[in-house]
């Protein structure tokens, strides 16, 4: 088990937190606050927060996913302005912008987030294999028992006698 490093959701991002030093604290949960409104109100909106490292004492690496190659500009003037927000120096926030096509990734809600966290920060694929789908139970979510009522004629057609 690792205890260097947390999940985040905030939003529309999900955010891994490292902190080498042990388990993120709460000061740099509010940093990663501050980072994600700076990124929502300054970049596209296909840019997404994925990985915020604790370099040193109170030095951040900030890794921020996008389609849109453009949001790399407005890095330096973000890096400036959230140091400036947290009472660090400039060189104590690094922003990484990596610009990936839409055909690498799925543009459906939440896959979108764990693709491009797949693709920045070196995440294993989330795989299932054929004896998983056989051993799983049937829940809820499974939809697969829709189709079939809609081939004869949904649940009123097999309650009439």
């Amino acid at each position: 088990m690792e205890f260097d490093s947390d999940w985040l959701t905030l939003g529309r991002h999900r955010v891994c937190l490292r902190s080498p030093r042990g388990f993120p604290t709460e000061g740099m949960r509010t940093a990663v606050d501050v980072i994600r409104i700076a990124i929502e109100n300054n970049m596209s909106a296909r840019a997404r927060l994925v990985d915020v490292a604790v370099r040193e004492e109170k030095a951040y690496d900030i890794s921020v996913g996008t389609t849109f190659a453009e949001d790399r500009l407005c890095a330096p003037q973000l890096e400036a302005a959230i140091a400036t927000v947290l009472g660090l120096l400039p060189s104590q926030v690094r922003i990484f912008v990596t610009v990936v096509t839409q055909e690498e990734v799925d543009l459906h809600f939440g896959v979108y987030e764990r693709m491009l966290a797949e693709k920045i920060s070196g995440l294993p694929p989330i795989r299932r294999t054929a004896q998983e789908d056989v051993d799983r139970p049937r829940g809820l979510s499974d939809t697969s028992h829709l189709a079939a009522d809609a081939k004869h004629g949904g649940l009123a057609a097999r309650a009439q006698p």
